[in-house]
């Protein structure tokens, strides 16, 4: 029997990347405070790749709890300059100093991913995307910001790249899928060495 999976996110855009590659699975959104672990991971000087692979498995680990006999993916997804960790903004002027602080700089993006089933995690990934940003003005950024607030409230770093965030790099270095938040050919190939699917 085919395992059944289930998708540990609320983000439209990882079912969404699922969905295209075929895969049949079911939503259920894990109930963490990610503020708070995020918070207590740094308390504890854990590195920006950790915090992004503990708290994909905490959100895989929630979810199975409740539903033993699946295959249960947790995702998380951390922007990183240096060693200082980016968080959804809260607002359009929380998005605009986000943008004011990455350009001009390289940034990482890290994407983990953890399939937990049989009461443990069973595989993970955290891949990893740098990014350059262009030097842009403060009147782009602050234009930017209020052309595509309702977009670019829910991505860390305040932009999307698949939207007119992409004008605000010069170089990406890294799997387009990790940008999306997904390392998806990694999943992919563990779930067919798994039998979970065909060959």
């Amino acid at each position: 029997m085919p395992d059944k999976i289930i998708l540990a996110s609320g983000s439209s855009i990882r079912a969404q990347l699922l969905r295209n590659a075929g895969i049949t699975f079911d939503i259920h959104v894990p109930r963490i405070d990610e503020d708070a672990v995020r918070a207590s991971l740094q308390s504890e000087n854990a590195s920006p790749r950790d915090t992004a692979d503990m708290l994909a498995e905490l959100k895989a680990q929630r979810v199975a709890a409740r539903h033993p006999d699946a295959l249960v993916i947790g995702c998380d997804q951390i922007l990183a300059l240096d060693q200082q960790i980016f968080a959804k903004p809260e607002n359009a002027a929380d998005a605009l100093a986000h943008l004011q602080a990455l350009r001009g700089r390289k940034h990482q993006l890290l994407s983990a991913a953890v399939v937990y089933g049989d009461g443990k995690p069973l595989w993970r990934h955290v891949g990893l995307v740098r990014l350059h940003m262009r030097d842009a003005s403060d009147d782009y950024l602050t234009a930017y910001v209020d052309r595509n607030w309702h977009s670019i409230r829910d991505a860390v770093g305040a932009y999307k790249l698949e939207e007119e965030g992409v004008r605000l790099f010069t170089r990406i270095e890294g799997d387009y899928f990790n940008v999306l938040g997904l390392p998806l050919l990694e999943l992919l190939s563990y779930l067919t060495l798994r039998g979970t699917l065909p060959k």
